[in-house]
């Protein structure tokens, strides 16, 4: 039996066990101390033990019965498990600046929404009494707003001016916050589109109007997912394009793009890949960075940005 597993055997008799057990008692229990020598099996209980209370836990000697003739050892359930995390409103505040604060990374989201889970301060109602945190882009005045009417599970309106297009009117039932690479993001279904799609709160053009009552999240939502990153920037892809590579450059740059799909390969060796893709500086310079190892087929939109930016490049 590997030591470790010793370890974790014991703990967990000390634990259940009503009455404080000797050592003939936990002998009689685990296997791993019935050696024939009991000597070599106490001397291996006895460095047990002293592991185990110099990692933290509080094997303690009790009376084993109402006598008090004999010691025994047990682990106090009081001490050994952590008592229940409740936070106030201001003490949730301070979590969440902390975790969000410059440098910090996604463990440390991970950390606050763990620690937060079940508090009596709901979290987002306490970021919606707020209007600025250190170190974190609150987007003007929209978070607080739209934290409450994610809390109450409300419809929201507003004008928004995505990354590409035109600006205009949306409906969305807000689904989650999500703050990424210094900004805050709404994720949520866009009525008009009936499909999920995220919202940089920096590119709100009005203030949000609530519009009735919102729809809960479909079954299995997990909205880090609708802010993917790739050659298209941060955020879902708005379209799929057909890059071919050469055999020069497809074997590294395929594999780099989440959701490349390949369609053939063809003799001479050139690889024909469907990619995420949008009609945004950061694609085209992405498809430009292979130089003459990679080919936009499609769609043409996309294509034409990519030669008009290479014709810019040329005549510069």
């Amino acid at each position: 039996m590997h030591p470790l597993e010793r370890l974790i055997n014991l703990v967990a008799l000390l634990l259940d066990a009503r009455r404080a057990l000797t050592f003939e008692d936990i002998r009689k229990v685990m296997p791993a101390y019935q050696q024939s020598d009991i000597g070599s099996a106490k001397r291996m209980f006895e460095r047990d033990k002293d592991i185990l209370r110099e990692v933290g836990i509080p094997i303690e000697l009790a009376p084993t019965d109402v006598w008090e003739v004999e010691q025994g050892y047990r682990i106090p359930k009081d001490q050994y498990y952590l008592p229940e995390v409740t936070f106030t409103p201001e003490e949730v505040w301070a979590l969440f600046v902390a975790a969000h604060a410059p440098g910090e990374d996604r463990e440390a989201e991970q950390a606050f929404r763990k620690l937060s889970t079940g508090t009596d301060a709901n979290v987002l109602a306490a970021m919606a009494e707020r209007t600025a945190a250190p170190g974190a882009d609150l987007s003007g005045p929209h978070l607080g707003s739209i934290a409450d009417a994610l809390a109450r599970r409300r419809g929201l309106r507003f004008k928004y001016r995505p990354a590409q297009g035109k600006s205009g009117q949306r409906d969305v039932d807000p689904y989650a916050l999500v703050f990424r690479s210094g900004n805050w993001y709404l994720v949520g279904l866009d009525r008009s589109r009936r499909d999920i799609r995220s919202f940089r709160l920096s590119r709100l053009l009005s203030r949000v109007k609530e519009i009735g009552p919102a729809t809960q999240p479909p079954e299995g939502f997990q909205a880090t997912r609708f802010l993917e990153a790739g050659p298209w920037g941060l955020g879902r892809p708005a379209a799929r394009a057909r890059v071919s590579f050469s055999s020069k450059v497809a074997w590294w740059a395929v594999p780099s793009v989440p959701g490349a799909k390949v369609l053939r390969v063809r003799r001479d060796g050139w690889v024909d890949v469907e990619v995420p893709a949008s009609q945004t500086d950061s694609f085209v310079s992405w498809v430009l960075s292979f130089g003459p190892d990679a080919r936009v087929a499609s769609p043409i939109s996309i294509r034409d940005q990519v030669v008009a930016t290479l014709e810019g490049l040329v005549g510069e």
